[in-house]
């Protein structure tokens, strides 16, 4: 019997280990959170549960089904609070998972260290947030972090919402939002009406497949006349406004690039605002793994799902940022053929079409919600981009013009950038785009990027010393408790 572990447990994951299991394999699947389900799936814990949980949620009854299959199952082992704090290659060419189980900021987390036979990587992806002047008031938030507090906790982060960003995550933060209480006094998508229209209206016939997400837009586009909540596109928050938390935005018309039309702006209060400027996937682990990635920072994978580093999987936004469908089509062939499929198997042929037409979803989204390339015209010298080491614009522009230094490391060092608490996850992109464009440069002279992160996530040293010195050969060995 194939060991197969799956980092993550949202749709990419749950999937890949539901086929996995249904091919023969023995089966780990691990995630940080409480619950299964991922982000996409976030939901009140067991111990309080909404009786209409399904009135938030797409998908609902595919995550009833997945969910069951994977806690039913006695040869597949569910470890929640259990992290991956690093993947090391080992002497004899293996790879060594090292997790840590318990509270994230709690003590005596348990350690533990597998070596899999076959790994599928379903870490998902951060949502991005561009920095304007004034977006470390108490009241701005990341999109994703909007919806979180909604779904997980009905917690409704103001009383007046601005939403701004770019991509269809906008409108389904929005409804949450609703859901939650909150009154959404506008919403404001970067990306201006032609280009939206030349992306998504090009071959319509493609849409056939994903016509769901025709109805998903209709009942978005209900709650928004509902709840009279205006949506104006090539319009961007380029301001926050506020004493002690958020009081007011600035709101601009925004060019094809990005950059503010002088005369445009015009101010709205508010007591909250959450950006949403797409997703920035996790490739902390893929990379430590020895996984090829992309120009455009995905992780490289074939028809199977493989990537380039021996019996590596990666499935969901680490590949593409495409939605539920691309995600729960990906870790269905991944399982399979990580279990020994093959993608000939009649099995899987349905989930191959699937992706096909995911992939020409996710390929429409990714041209119409583009970021533009003027978005850092926004910045004051003085607007904090590193939000952990309160490093603003200028001193990034002004080290890396002192120093003429074009490798990442250095400008890091020299700046802080990057190297607090979030390790880069909130600025890293951010902080490279504008280092880069201090140069004229298009890539940084060592290489490097952000989201190398040998220590994936903070682990306390007492736990570190008692991380095993042999890694464990079976995935299913139970976790023992604490």
């Amino acid at each position: 019997m194939t060991d197969v572990l799956v980092v993550g447990a949202g749709p990419a994951g749950l999937a890949a280990a539901v086929a996995a299991r249904r091919r023969g394999a023995a089966v780990r699947i691990i995630d940080a959170a409480e619950g299964l389900g991922g982000q996409y799936w976030r939901h009140l814990p067991s111990s309080r549960p909404s009786e209409r949980e399904e009135l938030l949620h797409h998908g609902w009854d595919t995550f009833g089904s997945l969910r069951d299959e994977v806690c039913q199952d006695p040869d597949i082992v569910v470890s929640m609070q259990t992290e991956v704090w690093a993947i090391e290659q080992t002497a004899d060419n293996r790879l060594r998972v090292n997790l840590a189980r318990g509270e994230a900021d709690g003590t005596g987390r348990l350690t533990e260290a597998l070596a899999p036979e076959q790994l599928i990587l379903a870490t998902g992806a951060h949502d991005r947030a561009l920095p304007v002047p004034g977006w470390t008031l108490p009241g701005v938030f990341t999109a994703g972090a909007a919806q979180a507090m909604a779904k997980g906790e009905r917690i409704a982060i103001g009383e007046r919402v601005v939403v701004a960003g770019s991509g269809p995550f906008l409108l389904s933060v929005t409804a949450s939002l609703g859901q939650a209480g909150a009154r959404v006094v506008g919403v404001y998508e970067a990306s201006r009406s032609r280009a939206l229209a030349r992306h998504w209206l090009a071959r319509p016939w493609e849409l056939a497949g994903a016509a769901h997400k025709i109805g998903e837009l209709a009942e978005y586009a209900v709650h928004h006349i509902r709840g009279r909540v205006p949506y104006r596109t090539g319009h961007g928050v380029v301001a926050v406004h506020g004493t002690d938390r958020v009081e007011a935005v600035t709101v601009a018309v925004l060019d094809e690039h990005w950059r503010v039309v002088t005369g445009t702006e015009r101010r709205i209060d508010c007591d909250a605002v959450c950006f949403g400027h797409g997703f920035v996937p996790r490739l902390e682990l893929p990379i430590a793994a020895g996984c090829h990635i992309t120009e455009r920072r995905f992780v490289h994978v074939d028809a199977c799902q493989r990537t380039s580093a021996d019996r590596v999987f990666a499935v969901g936004e680490l590949t593409a940022i495409g939605g539920a469908d691309l995600a729960l089509a990906q870790g269905e062939i991944a399982g399979w053929v990580a279990a020994g499929g093959s993608l000939d198997d009649r099995d899987i042929r349905r989930a191959i079409r699937s992706r096909t037409r995911a992939e020409q979803f996710a390929d429409r989204m990714d041209r119409a919600h583009a970021i533009g390339d003027c978005w850092s015209d926004w910045l004051g010298d003085d607007t904090i981009v590193c939000r952990c080491e309160d490093v603003d614009a200028g001193t990034l522009k002004r080290v890396a013009a002192a120093t003429n230094s074009t490798g990442l490391r250095p400008l890091k060092l020299n700046t802080r950038a990057g190297l607090g608490l979030c390790q880069g996850r909130v600025c890293g992109r951010n902080v490279e785009q504008i280092l880069l464009a201090t140069h004229g440069c298009e890539e940084f002279a060592d290489a490097t990027t952000t989201d190398r992160r040998p220590i994936a996530t903070p682990i306390r040293i007492a736990d570190l010393a008692r991380a095993p010195e042999h890694p464990t050969d079976s995935v299913l060995n139970r976790p023992r408790s604490q």
